[in-house]
């Protein structure tokens, strides 16, 4: 859900995070190869395209995050990705990552409307739609998934906008599904 770590929510915040699943078999698939580069804790992250990044929130503002996302998703049509090659972000952030090489102006807007609701967050660095494959892991970790990857490539159909929760414990657990129905 993110290029860097968690942020730690107060005690009375959950953590949100919305972005689009990689459907089946490529979602699965890509998380055991990011925990086989050394993240362990990619086992408690579906494999993703982030729209925003994990993000502490009050509890009461979920729903209306939900209700917004509802609102966006309703309004967007289902789209083509293709997922192809790598790409990295070092030497400023140690990432590595598969590039979207079809479907990045969908996300881009996506992304804007979805942070343009109830939650709107500030981020570090300008938006770049990827799928992580290792993050913060040695650089030969860092290097060998570059190489593994470099002619990689699926596609599948962005058809939903995924809510994500998280109270603390890193686990990301769906917690509504919003149907692209432009």
């Amino acid at each position: 859900m993110t290029t860097g770590p968690s942020p730690d929510p107060a005690v009375d915040q959950v953590v949100v995070g919305v972005a689009i699943p990689v459907p089946e078999p490529w979602g699965t698939h890509l998380q055991r190869l990011r925990i086989g580069y050394g993240e362990e804790r990619a086992a408690r992250i579906p494999t993703h395209i982030t729209l925003l990044p994990p993000t502490p929130v009050d509890p009461a503002v979920v729903d209306d995050l939900s209700g917004h996302l509802a609102r966006v998703s309703a309004a967007e049509a289902p789209f083509e990705i293709l997922l192809r090659g790598t790409g990295t972000f070092r030497p400023v952030s140690d990432v590595v990552f598969i590039q979207v090489a079809k479907g990045v102006a969908p996300c881009e807007r996506l992304e804007q409307q979805v942070r343009s609701g109830p939650v709107r967050r500030t981020v570090d660095f300008p938006y770049h739609p990827h799928v992580t494959l290792a993050h913060d892991v040695p650089a030969p970790a860092l290097d060998r998934a570059f190489a593994d990857f470099a002619a990689f490539g699926c596609s599948f159909t962005a058809d939903v906008v995924r809510l994500y929760v998280h109270e603390g414990d890193g686990l990301w657990r769906t917690r509504a599904d919003h149907p692209l129905a432009g």
